[in-house]
């Protein structure tokens, strides 16, 4: 068996702590990743050797291996947080990662679909490349209608479901909780899918607290979503780029095109900083330039 070295023992104790602190289970997976390829690029060496030239080499060699820049400076932000880590801990005076620059990265705002399109998308019946129509209406309409993430989407269970009060309980990043409204096109899918899903559980002979279920009775899974929502998108002439986070980033957008307010946006999201939500103010300044220029007379 092959001893373990100092810093591969060190990232097992960062990424416990990271769970300890209820850190997202994708940003542990993303790390711990990482901070596998950092361990095996320095090997044995003390922490006292490692220092920003070293960390440089390190994206270097990501470079040579590659990796473009967006994953280059994942790795770096995980180095980073490694060692900010030590320091708390005592283990190391300074953090080197944070002398190193952040690859520019191209600012890229993402092509939203407008009210129309999505409109043309939710109205209507689902295509016949809809293998569960009903599920994949309520799908629609919660990711759009609710802004929510694919993986809080996945993981609502039918008690988070407040008919009444027509809200859902969202368990978000880090186990954080918030309610979420939904309108009538979430409550009219909601009556339409329940049915058919206890049906088919009854069909089954299973039991699951989950709310949207695959064709075999399990819960439905953050990659499945992906395909589904990508799939019914091309049929219905969406661009083949659209993905689950693509009618969250139409949810936030919109709802500040109607005039909502940043703050009541940035709840419903779960931001955790407004400056998060403040994108959606870029997105918006950009569709307005965009209807100035085609419409105003003096513009052309």
């Amino acid at each position: 068996m092959t001893k373990r070295t100092a810093t591969e023992k060190a990232i097992d104790q960062f990424l416990r702590s990271l769970r300890e602190r209820n850190a997202s289970a994708h940003t542990i997976k993303a790390y711990s990743g990482d901070l596998d390829t950092f361990a095996a690029y320095v090997g044995p060496r003390s922490w006292h050797s490692i220092d920003h030239i070293t960390v440089r080499g390190f994206l270097s060699h990501l470079y040579e291996k590659g990796l473009g820049k967006t994953s280059v400076a994942r790795s770096l932000a995980a180095v980073r947080s490694l060692f900010r880590w030590l320091a708390q801990e005592g283990v190391v005076d300074q953090n080197p990662a944070a002398l190193v620059s952040t690859p520019k990265l191209p600012r890229k705002l993402p092509r939203v679909p407008t009210v129309e399109e999505m409109n043309a998308v939710l109205d209507g019946s689902m295509p016949e490349v809809a293998s569960f129509p009903e599920r994949d209406q309520l799908l629609f309409e919660l990711l759009y209608g609710c802004g929510i993430r694919n993986s809080e989407l996945t993981g609502i269970s039918l008690d988070d479901i407040r008919l009444s009060a027509e809200a859902i309980l969202i368990r978000g990043k880090g186990k954080k909780e918030r309610y979420v409204p939904f309108g009538d096109a979430v409550r009219a899918a909601l009556g339409a899918y329940l049915p058919v899903r206890q049906r088919l559980l009854n069909e089954a002979k299973k039991i699951t607290p989950a709310l949207l279920i695959n064709q075999r009775g399990g819960r439905l899974t953050t990659r499945s979503v992906g395909r589904i929502i990508k799939k019914i998108a091309v049929a219905k002439g969406l661009p083949s780029d659209v993905h689950p986070h693509t009618l969250r980033h139409a949810f936030g957008t919109h709802m500040l095109e109607e005039g909502a307010d940043l703050r009541a946006i940035q709840e419903m999201l779960g931001h955790e900083r407004l400056s998060t939500t403040q994108r959606y103010t870029q997105l918006s300044t950009k569709h307005v330039l965009q209807v100035y220029d085609q419409t105003h007379p003096r513009a052309k």
